[in-house]
């Protein structure tokens, strides 16, 4: 998936926490200590941690194929879609061999260029050569993929990529990469909210602040918390007709009927869990899961234990899904059918400059991050809070990268040149239901943790939230009218 039209200024609590704050144990209680981060080098340059002379190799890192893809004829969306699902999928097969294999990479310091790399810059570069001759048959130009196909083994001691991926993220090299299946998470993802400066992350873009003169009313839809447990390791956006196109499972609301296969009629015509029958709008977001060394029902299925993802699946406690305005002038219409995702389920290994998802504590909002997962306070709920991009560029209700048809506004509020802004949905998730995790004897004991793609190591920087309007034309005009004059309305 693409940047937007406009760079996301990073957040600055990926920048300041970044690294620091591994959990350790000692006077009888949580104690925190900083590991040491290195600067990243540009430009994918190697590594120098080592372990007994050789590198120990944690993920694979593959360049994001689907961000560069801003201009695909529509007619090959459909084909390129399932070959990027392809990639991803075989990336995760190259990261369980990378993972299956740690006895013999011990004792051959070529294995994983030998029998993972290669083997996967093969199946890529074959992969790729498809989706250039899908756009080339569908009228676009041929764009010479085949330079994406190589990919990195990323260390144990500093994850990155040369593309701004983070850092400080690495894992125990005698440890291996943490969690219930070996893929995280790890101590250092933990930081006990009370040790986050306040004011640490900017307040969403484009929420009206007072004094503001722009569209200052808002709107919110009330569609529960997924009581009925719908879910798929689906994406209808990233990977229509693909089954498992996400590889990690995800928590709907409103709209009953998204799944890999839904066209827009489906959609339209689907059953809804907002209470207004009005907003039959799917919202989605992945599952959290508590790794207290239990399974859930998809232990062994696609989505599930098969891609990593382990643990029991725990539904946020309480949904709020609001709509505000902009800073600086009045809203229009959403489009039916718009799709917009916000935050990046490859951040890990693409880099932070889509990173979006605030996490925080019941009590303690003010302060944010977006690299760590926090730990509350008894008596204090996890909190996930997305702001997503309102402005629009007024044709488009998706595009080929799932990211340029919209964009977030500037600091200033304003939109890009040529986009308009529409109601900005805000969703924030409560969980009263997780348990604070803890260290034991130099072990983390029940985290918890974000569904991702396997080799992301399910770090939060990875949490993302899909959304696609199927609001009734009444019931949106209404909400911009809400919107423009100033009222809350629901």
């Amino acid at each position: 998936m693409g940047r937007n039209t406009r760079k996301r200024r990073t957040p600055p609590a990926t920048k300041a926490i970044a690294g620091a704050a591994a959990l350790a144990i000692g006077g009888g209680g949580l104690v925190w200590a900083n590991f040491h981060a290195s600067a990243h080098e540009e430009n994918g340059g190697r590594h120098n941690a080592t372990r007994s002379g050789q590198v120990r190799v944690a993920t694979i890192n593959c360049p994001d194929v689907g961000q560069k893809l801003t201009k695909v004829p529509r007619k090959a969306r459909w084909g390129v879609a399932r070959e990027l699902a392809r990639l991803d999928r075989q990336i995760t097969d190259a990261y369980t061999r990378l993972a299956e294999t740690r006895q013999a990479q011990a004792g051959d310091a070529n294995y994983v260029e030998n029998a993972v790399l290669g083997p996967l810059k093969a199946k890529r570069a074959a992969t790729l050569d498809r989706i250039d001759l899908n756009i080339e048959r569908a009228g676009g130009q041929k764009r010479g993929l085949g330079r994406f196909a190589r990919c990195q083994g990323v260390p144990a001691e500093q994850p990155g990529d040369g593309d701004g991926g983070q850092n400080g993220g690495g894992q125990d090299g005698g440890q291996g990469n943490g969690g219930q299946a070996g893929n995280g998470p790890a101590a250092e993802d933990f930081i006990r909210i009370e040790d986050v400066q306040p004011g640490s992350r900017n307040l969403p873009n484009g929420l009206p602040a007072n004094g503001d003169t722009g569209s200052t009313g808002s709107f919110t839809t009330v569609c529960g918390t997924n009581e009925n447990g719908l879910r798929n390791s689906d994406n209808v956006i990233v990977a229509p007709g693909v089954s498992n196109g996400a590889q990690h499972q995800h928590d709907y609301v409103g709209n009953q009927a998204n799944n890999a296969f839904a066209s827009d009629e489906d959609l339209a015509g689907g059953d809804t869990s907002c209470q207004n029958q009005g907003d039959r709008s799917s919202y989605f977001w992945p599952v959290l899961r508590i790794q207290d060394g239990t399974q859930d029902i998809d232990q062994d299925q696609p989505g599930g234990g098969q891609d990593g993802n382990v643990g029991k699946i725990v539904a946020p406690t309480e949904v709020n899904l609001t709509f505000v305005g902009n800073r600086t002038g009045d809203v229009v219409a959403m489009p039916r059918a718009l799709r917009i995702i916000t935050g990046d389920a490859k951040a890990f290994t693409n880099g932070p400059g889509n990173a979006n998802t605030a996490w925080s504590c019941t009590g303690f909002e003010d302060r944010q991050v977006t690299d760590k997962y926090p730990i509350c306070p008894e008596g204090s709920g996890v909190v996930r809070t997305s702001s997503f991009q309102s402005c629009w560029d007024g044709q488009n209700t998706d595009s080929a990268n799932h990211r340029t048809h919209v964009a977030f506004v500037a600091a200033d509020g304003t939109c890009p040149d040529g986009f308009q802004a529409v109601p900005q949905l805000q969703v924030r998730l409560v969980y009263d239901n997780i348990p604070a995790p803890r260290i034991d004897d130099g072990r983390l004991v029940n985290p918890y943790a974000v569904d991702t793609f396997p080799e992301q190591l399910h770090k939060p920087i990875t949490d993302h939230n899909d959304f696609i309007n199927f609001f009734d034309e009444d019931l949106m005009n209404e909400m911009v009218e809400c919107i423009n004059s100033g009222r809350d309305c629901q």
